[in-house]
């Protein structure tokens, strides 16, 4: 019996869903529903659907990052876009990402039977069903291996995961605000920017803070202190010890030396 789990911000289409489908004819059951896009992830992470019908325009819900951080971390999981949404680029974008029908609202009764069988199809077709495990606790190692890391979900995430620290690297960032923008876990995201870019979040942070850190540095009228704070340092010795150690001399040698 493969688990379906519906999400939209509007109760009658949840309720007609549940309602007027056949489920047993494609061996489904609904396990669970929300009406908004965090209610909707908290959900799935609880039930571990092996099918999402959901909308990608609610409340509290960036569409193409909910699907992205879905097929990254349940790679088997099948994804039906139900949408009054209509921007082509967006419905290209998702498909990219892996959903296995794109539909827009109102949506007949035959093109959600035939997402249906598209989504129960490619399940049936994997070499042997196991519904989607339950992630892992961030002290859990996991075999490599077994973990797709490089397709276009991930690196979907991954770039919206180092624009984000780009732009907010000033901040007291930590790993949780980063996973919370691209909607995956802590554990899962720190794989992947390791996988992707070699380097574990602090480093990727702390060389983002470096690279503004010199700019900073060129101009003579700016402290030293007052650029450390100006990075996202919270103290000056942790500021002078991560610089001498990426950069390979002191804040103010590099000051001296580029002046």
């Amino acid at each position: 019996m493969y688990k379906v789990a519906i999400i939209d911000d509007e109760p009658l289409i949840v309720e007609g869903l549940c309602k007027t489908m056949s489920w047993e004819k494609w061996n489904c059951q609904v396990v669970g529903f929300a009406y908004n896009g965090k209610e909707g992830m908290d959900m799935i992470r609880k039930e571990c659907p092996d099918i999402i019908i959901s909308d990608i325009h609610m409340p509290e819900l960036d569409g193409l990052k909910m699907i992205a951080a879905l097929k990254s971390e349940f790679p088997n999981m099948q994804i039906i876009i139900l949408t009054g949404y209509r921007e082509f680029e967006y419905a290209r974008e998702a498909i990219s990402l892996g959903v296995a029908r794109f539909l827009l609202k109102p949506s007949k009764m035959n093109e959600l039977e035939e997402a249906l069988d598209e989504a129960t199809g490619r399940i049936a077709q994997s070499e042997e069903h196991v519904p989607s495990p339950s992630l892992p606790k961030e002290d859990e190692a996991a075999d490599d291996k077994e973990v797709p890391y490089h397709n276009e979900a991930n690196s979907f995430i991954v770039k919206n995961a180092l624009q984000y620290i780009q732009d907010n690297s000033q901040e007291r960032l930590r790993l949780a605000d980063v996973a919370d923008q691209v909607y995956v876990s802590q554990w899962h995201l720190s794989k992947l920017l390791n996988k992707h870019t070699g380097k574990t979040f602090t480093d990727i942070l702390n060389s983002v803070r470096m690279k503004k850190a010199q700019e900073l540095l060129k101009d003579p009228s700016l402290r030293i202190c007052d650029i450390a704070e100006m990075v996202g340092f919270q103290d000056l010795a942790h500021f002078s010890r991560v610089f001498k150690k990426m950069e390979g001399m002191s804040a103010n040698e590099y000051r001296n030396t580029h002046s």
